[in-house]
């Protein structure tokens, strides 16, 4: 146990305390945060490059009037398109819109046409329709002599909003399965990423010691599966303390450059905008505060342990598989990629089955996936917000423990032969071999 926990310790202090680490851990936040400040300011910047449209409104749909917008300008003109299309190089104009006469005001197909060299850009197009939309509906009301109050009661806006037939009432909210959703895939996503990325960390650094020859000096002292279980606990300890740093430094920074740049990470293009419909101050508070109270009546403490349990699982799963491809491994990393094809598969299905999961959290793929241990870590822990049956959640804990206790043994059998093993090419069919040599 002396020597496991030395392993540990040198795995996690040798990575944490390199230069490549802490400029990766700190400058990574701050990379975000200049990400969503360029980002924020390319959406928001407003472009320079005016145009002066001549209108000839035929049916005078608009009474002579256009809002300018964007540096987007509107001029109607009462003269021929001929005469203008003969002379549109003399004037000061880069495009001719025509609207035509509304002659048929049941007809819900309206044709506009807009005449210019130069090719419709994706800026002003949505603003052109939507001026021109929102003109023809108020004179389609007028010219019908439809009362506008009774015309807008007929959009009714339809909310469905869920209510418990043996809990209390206010135990829910119309927000419930959406943010049940968003937290099981946001923890499916983090399975995805920590399983995925530091299982190759794991890989990587059992090739670099191989190949460095490092490791004939520490199998000397400590026995295969020991220096192995070191690696996989001391390299996911620097994967949480990384975790954990961003966690904290990335809303924080991501918040500074909001407060100090005004960068908002979810502003939209002018164009996007216009396009879309504005929203209500008063009920995105309303949806806000909804979002709140869902999340507080989240059963955190059934959440977050058993994300924990399953992260656990599916790390020293995965990664006790990583680590035995990578003691397999050669100088030639290309020679290898056969071998990490089977490991990455089961994790890529999972991830595919997770974002299907989180639509249907009852369905028969969602359930046995989220039973199976190879699909489990991934899968699960995206239908727990969803309150799935105990029984489930333990026969899923179950097999993934026992599952992980058996791959971590047999990828240390393999372990074990293939760390002091040179100059072979390695198949599935050697590696099968040595995981029941005696």
């Amino acid at each position: 146990m002396n020597n496991l926990w030395l392993i540990i310790k040198r795995e996690y202090l040798t990575r944490v305390t390199r230069r490549s680490f802490i400029l990766a851990t700190l400058l990574t936040p701050l990379a975000i945060g200049l990400f969503f400040v360029v980002v924020s300011f390319i959406f928001q910047y407003d472009s320079d490059d005016s145009k002066r449209i001549a209108v000839i409104d035929q049916g005078n749909i608009f009474d002579g009037k256009i809002k300018d917008e964007n540096n987007l300008f509107f001029k109607f003109v009462d003269t021929d398109l001929d005469v203008i299309k003969d002379n549109f190089d003399e004037m000061d104009y880069n495009g001719i819109l025509l609207i035509p006469s509304l002659d048929d005001l049941l007809k819900k197909d309206f044709r506009v046409y807009y005449y210019s060299d130069e090719k419709l850009t994706l800026d002003i197009e949505p603003v052109i329709i939507s001026r021109i939309r929102d003109r023809v509906r108020d004179y389609k009301i007028d010219q019908l002599e439809i009362d506008r109050q009774q015309l807008e009661a007929l959009n009714t806006k339809i909310e469905l909003e869920p209510k418990p037939i043996k809990a209390a009432p206010e135990e829910t909210t119309k927000m419930a399965g959406k943010i049940a959703a968003a937290i099981g895939f946001f923890m499916g996503i983090i399975m995805y990423m920590t399983v995925f990325i530091y299982g190759m960390m794991v890989m990587r650094s059992v090739m670099e010691e191989k190949t460095n020859r490092i490791v004939e000096v520490m199998i000397s002292s400590v026995k295969p599966f020991q220096l192995m279980l070191g690696k996989i606990i001391g390299v996911g300890a620097v994967g949480l303390t990384q975790l954990a740093i961003w966690a904290i430094l990335i809303p924080l920074i991501v918040t500074i450059a909001g407060f100090f740049f005004g960068a908002d990470p979810n502003a939209m293009p002018p164009s996007a905008a216009a396009a879309g419909a504005e929203i209500d101050p008063e009920e995105a508070e309303a949806m806000l505060s909804l979002v709140i109270q869902e999340l507080g009546q989240q059963n955190w403490w059934a959440i977050l342990p058993l994300f924990i349990l399953y992260f656990l699982g599916g790390y020293f799963m995965y990664s006790a598989l990583f680590a035995a491809v990578g003691s397999a491994m050669g100088d030639d990393l290309g020679e290898g990629q056969a071998l990490t094809i089977p490991i990455t598969i089961p994790v890529l299905l999972a991830f595919y089955i997770m974002m299907v999961s989180v639509q249907a959290p009852n369905s028969s793929l969602a359930i046995w996936s989220s039973i199976f241990p190879l699909f489990s870590p991934i899968v699960m822990p995206a239908r727990i917000p969803f309150d799935p049956p105990i029984w489930q959640v333990l026969l899923s804990l179950v097999l993934l423990i026992a599952t992980a206790l058996a791959l971590v043994w047999l990828s240390g059998r393999i372990y074990r032969v293939g760390i002091l093993m040179y100059g072979k090419k390695v198949g599935l069919k050697e590696l099968a071999k040595w995981m029941f040599r005696g």
